[in-house]
């Protein structure tokens, strides 16, 4: 499909005076126009939950996640790739970036760097993928050479693939054994999509990330349980998880807290189950990493003693 005919590339009509607004028009319009993103990925929620089953399989049974993009669309998988550790204490290695033109494009653009196909598989090479690898190509256009090489290497090894779009019938989705094409419309800025599409891309980086994170046993009920306290503030958290979970003090989380090495899994099955350190730390790697399960067989085995 020739770049005119995308939707991410047409004019909008209701911000066709746009350089003759004042700055409250100008925004009100870019207002209204990102009242819809939400709309648009409501859409595709269906598309995006079974790619979310498809990475928590993959990452389940030691597989990575490798989001693959150029510019924004790049950046956007930088974000959400180093957030991973801090917030679900997983390695950097787990959820990865391949970004056009290296990291330092994430700071500067890196001219050419997105129309060089044979780049995106080079690059993505280099990370040593596998059949239980996912590899998502990130590209508003749905055109983008680097992410579309990327994605060509990544099938032909057997990794799933997933195309993160704009636009309907992209060319990477031929490539694709999932399919997100979220179709947010004209951009206020023509072909600036950096601004709707960008939007609703990082809504969706999220939700993947967010729920796989979740099927792994990182969340207990709606509370961080395997956060990196790695900073005062992440410590306070801790502590307060810890106290929203458990009912116990400040003082007797941060007590605890402590005596867990800082973590937060098994400072909650500690206190709930009555146990040490160490035998809360082999009830949960027993219980596959899921604070609930570890709970539930520490109850378990004291009843049956």
């Amino acid at each position: 499909m020739e770049l005119y005919n995308l939707s991410t590339e047409q004019r909008n009509n209701a911000s066709l005076k746009l350089d003759q607004m004042t700055s409250l028009e100008m925004i009100q319009i870019i207002n209204e126009a990102d009242k819809g993103v939400a709309h648009a990925v409501e859409l595709v929620l269906p598309k995006v939950a079974v790619v979310i089953e498809r990475v928590y399989k993959s990452l389940a049974k030691g597989g990575r996640l490798f989001y693959v993009g150029a510019g924004t669309s790049g950046r956007l998988g930088m974000i959400d790739a180093s957030e991973c550790p801090p917030t679900f204490m997983t390695s950097p290695e787990i959820v990865q970036t391949v970004m056009a033109g290296g990291n330092t494009a994430f700071f500067q653009a890196v001219e050419g760097a997105e129309d060089n196909e044979l780049q995106g598989e080079l690059d993505l090479k280099k990370r040593e993928i596998t059949a239980n690898d996912v590899v998502i190509g990130i590209t508003s256009s749905g055109r983008t050479p680097y992410p579309i090489g990327a994605l060509k290497y990544g099938k032909s090894l057997g990794a799933y693939t997933v195309s993160l779009t704009c636009n309907e019938n992209s060319a990477i989705s031929a490539y694709a054994d999932s399919a997100i094409e979220v179709v947010v419309g004209p951009e206020v800025l023509t072909g600036s999509t950096r601004m709707k599409a960008a939007t609703a891309h990082k809504m969706i980086l999220n939700m993947i990330s967010t729920a796989v994170m979740i099927k792994l046993g990182k969340v207990y009920e709606n509370l961080m349980v395997d956060l990196n306290a790695s900073n005062y503030k992440l410590v306070e958290r801790a502590k307060r998880t810890i106290m929203e979970i458990t009912g116990v003090s400040y003082e007797k989380a941060e007590e605890v807290l402590y005596l867990a090495n800082k973590e937060v899994k098994p400072s909650i099955v500690m206190i709930k189950g009555n146990v040490n350190f160490t035998e809360a730390k082999k009830a949960i790697e027993l219980s596959n990493g899921y604070v609930r399960k570890a709970i539930e067989l520490i109850h378990k085995k004291n009843e049956t003693e």
